[in-house]
């Protein structure tokens, strides 16, 4: 029987809270889903009786195999539609999350061979998230925030928060995107200064730093 979008949903969400915080609640989960936590408690237990997730009351909430297996695959649907969207129509980095949490759960296997091969296979998505594998494997990357780095060190930009459409605009506009090049200046209470690998020079308020993550080393 397939999936309806909202069970996709909150299989995805299961997934991204685990990553995150390594324990899975479902108070976690209905923050997560913008619901309330009897509309997320409900679920779950649909959840439970589709052998899609084991649930214990009043702890966790843990996806078995086959729920792993759903969330990764709409999870790959939306990482690969991303990159498509940016690279292949010219969408802004804060538009293509919203236009493929719409277009993830229509997908075709078929479609999305397609687009992965157009685009040569890619193993990350405009933000710097890794793309599942087709067989359902994902490569487990953490790198340090922005506004966990000292004065003087550098590095380059992993992945960028794609949680808040306007942090992105404005990462966007400082030119703080996966790629660029940064070395931090100066720290302050309120956030981090950094110059860029052309010079430019940003001051980035401390909740823009806490989207940014970076991979250490020489500029």
């Amino acid at each position: 029987m397939p999936l309806s979008q909202a069970t996709q949903d909150y299989l995805k969400v299961i997934f991204k809270i685990r990553q995150r915080r390594g324990r899975v609640t479902t108070s976690a989960l209905a923050q997560g889903m913008g619901v309330s936590a009897a509309s997320a408690t409900n679920m779950v237990k649909r959840l439970v009786r589709r052998r899609l997730v084991r649930h214990t009351p009043y702890r966790t909430v843990e996806l078995t195999a086959d729920g792993e297996k759903a969330a990764l695959e709409i999870i790959r649907h939306h990482r690969l539609l991303e990159l498509f969207l940016r690279d292949h129509l010219g969408l802004a980095l804060d538009q293509v999350h919203g236009e493929a949490e719409t277009l993830e759960h229509v997908l075709s296997e078929e479609v999305e061979s397609r687009i992965a091969a157009l685009m040569g296979h890619p193993t990350a998505d405009p933000h710097g998230d890794p793309i599942p594998s087709k067989a359902g494997a994902l490569a487990d990357v953490t790198h340090p925030r922005l506004s966990d780095l000292a004065r003087g060190q550098e590095g380059r930009i992993a992945r960028v928060s794609d949680e808040h459409g306007p942090q992105l605009r404005r990462l966007t506009v400082l030119g703080l995107v996966p790629g660029a090049r940064v070395v931090i200046t100066d720290r302050r209470p309120g956030g981090v200064r950094v110059r860029l690998a052309d010079g430019r020079r940003r001051r980035v308020p401390a909740a823009l730093a806490r989207a940014v993550f970076i991979v250490p080393g020489a500029v």
